[in-house]
């Protein structure tokens, strides 16, 4: 099944509560890009035409900093690893069809 691309946001505001984004991007259009923002600090960004999310830090680069950079570089591999087995496996059973 193959979707169309969408934005999915949600946005959850309860009285004395912390307010909570979600934002969900299925697109082909999909861009990630790393800089140094104007201040220094590290910045990473998930964009498309749709909207954008945009992670830095808060001031110097924290150990806690730190701890989410890899957890978004180990998500980042494990995302591209899926993408490659998937594909592969799309692929094969593609060819398959088209010779049989």
């Amino acid at each position: 099944m193959t979707l169309k691309p969408y934005t999915y946001i949600t946005m959850s505001m309860r009285r004395g509560e912390p307010s909570r984004v979600s934002v969900y991007f299925n697109s082909v259009d999909l861009r990630a890009r790393a800089w140094l923002g104007e201040t220094g600090n590290p910045c990473f960004d998930l964009d498309t035409s749709d909207g954008s999310v945009t992670v830095s830090t808060a001031g110097p680069v924290t150990d806690q900093d730190l701890t989410v950079a890899r957890e978004i570089f180990n998500a980042a591999a494990r995302y591209l690893g899926d993408c490659e087995r998937l594909h592969s496996e799309q692929t094969a059973k593609a060819t398959a069809d088209e010779a049989a």
